[in-house]
């Protein structure tokens, strides 16, 4: 007798609860790729029910507070990552239909070893969420930030700087693109809006990034406006050598080599360094590639600009990396300020006479940016501060503090235009001569 065949949809979800599981488990979110659901319209729906579970966590999160009344069962497999996918669609995603999100959930942990016997479980808990389903859908918003977040970004940006964080957070991040070239027949083709300087915005993301116009030409790559201000702002001298630390997957380096710099990048991550190599054939630049670690790297002769993007807790990129949210504590920001702070002094030491750094994180954290600045001005007397000048950045001159750092918000808008933006932090150096 021949295997009845799985029902529709439950393909996807299965292979969605894995990636969900993974995320809730510490993994760092990546969507899924055509290899691993090759259909394009399944690889979509399973996309958006992942997404749609991170963004929405905190008021999921209540919803299975309420629905739970013995909490979470113990190792009970995917049961959790089908349940939060299931409410995601129930509450959130009305038009995929309620009917499947009961249906495939209840035979979704039938096909899991460890949470089958909690297939009745399941069935009961998405039936009282269908019952409850349009109070769930009006919870609070204020519920999408993890409650230490919000009180510490409304005392650092105001509440409705943070209440728009929420509406980018909901939204998710557009696509923006640096341009190799600054042509307005490529930004036509691109359907792209201005931003600042090289960069635009493309509003969709209906077809693959390979499939956009020039791809393979190499005319563009993908940067969120945030990461492109950095290299911008290093003020090397023309020509001069410069060192990309923590350098991949490229953008950065990108921009350097369009500046003119003879660059070298460096990243410690071998599999991140082959896609830097990639992207620079693509675009058809030809850096220095070093795989070092940076805490440790010493360069035979001092480099006259040096471009360090830290590794940082990455709370600024929560919208398009939701889980970031949910990843990050105080104990885990303070171990990422110790790197960061070993990193930066071994770049010091790497700068000539002169020379130009700028440290810059995807942080909203004042102890991975400010903190950061006074701790430098403190510990290396042959380093100042170059200030950043509004005038640099026009069309975000407000990023610009009165100090003359650059930090960016989720809630800003670069030249006008709506989609936010990352939360970054930039500072520039000089060393003395």
């Amino acid at each position: 007798m021949s295997k009845k065949p799985d029902p529709a949809g439950l393909g996807l979800r299965l292979i969605a609860a894995q990636r969900l599981r993974a995320v809730l488990g510490g993994e760092h979110f990546v969507p899924l790729s055509a290899a691993e659901l090759p259909d394009g319209r399944d690889r979509s729906l399973a996309n958006r029910l992942i997404n749609t579970a991170l963004r929405r966590q905190g008021q999921i999160n209540l919803m299975i507070a309420e629905l739970l009344e013995k909490g979470m069962p113990a190792k009970s497999g995917t049961f959790e990552a089908v349940l939060r996918l299931s409410l995601a669609q129930l509450v959130f995603l009305p038009d995929i239909g309620a009917h499947s999100a009961l249906f495939l959930a209840v035979e979704a942990t039938k096909r899991d070893a460890k949470a089958r016997h909690l297939s009745g479980l399941m069935n009961a808990v998405l039936r009282r969420a269908q019952a409850n389903s349009a109070r769930y859908g009006l919870l609070e918003d204020d519920l999408l930030l993890p409650e230490t977040f919000r009180r510490k970004w409304e005392a650092a940006y105001g509440a409705d700087a943070v209440a728009r964080f929420v509406d980018g957070l909901v939204d998710g991040a557009p696509l923006d693109l640096t341009l190799k070239d600054e042509d307005p027949a490529l930004v036509e083709a691109l359907g792209g809006d201005k931003l600042i300087a090289d960069s635009i915005r493309v509003e969709t993301r209906d077809r693959p990034v390979d499939a956009l116009p020039f791809y393979d030409e190499g005319r563009w790559w993908v940067q969120d406006v945030s990461s492109a201000l950095p290299a911008r702002l290093l003020a090397a001298k023309a020509g001069g050598t410069v060192l990309d630390l923590c350098a991949a997957p490229g953008g950065k380096t990108a921009q350097l080599a369009k500046a003119g710099y003879v660059v070298t990048a460096l990243d410690s991550d071998g599999t991140r360094l082959e896609r830097l190599k990639t992207n620079m054939q693509r675009l058809g630049y030809e850096p220095t590639v070093i795989e070092a670690d940076a805490t440790s790297y010493i360069a035979a002769e001092p480099f006259d600009g040096i471009l360090l993007d830290a590794p940082c807790s990455a709370t600024g990129t929560f919208r398009r990396h939701p889980e970031v949210l949910w990843h990050r504590n105080a104990a885990d920001i303070e171990g990422r300020v110790k790197l960061q702070q070993g990193i930066f002094a071994r770049a010091v030491k790497n700068l000539a006479p002169g020379g130009s750094l700028v440290y810059c994180v995807c942080s909203l954290e004042p102890e991975e940016g400010e903190a950061i600045v006074d701790w430098a001005l403190k510990a290396f007397h042959n380093l100042e501060l170059h200030p950043i000048a509004p005038s640099e950045l026009p069309g975000l001159e407000d990023a610009v503090t009165p100090a003359g750092l650059v930090r960016t918000l989720p809630s800003m808008a670069p030249n006008g235009v709506e989609g936010g933006m990352d939360g970054f932090f930039v500072a520039r150096f000089r060393r003395k001569p």
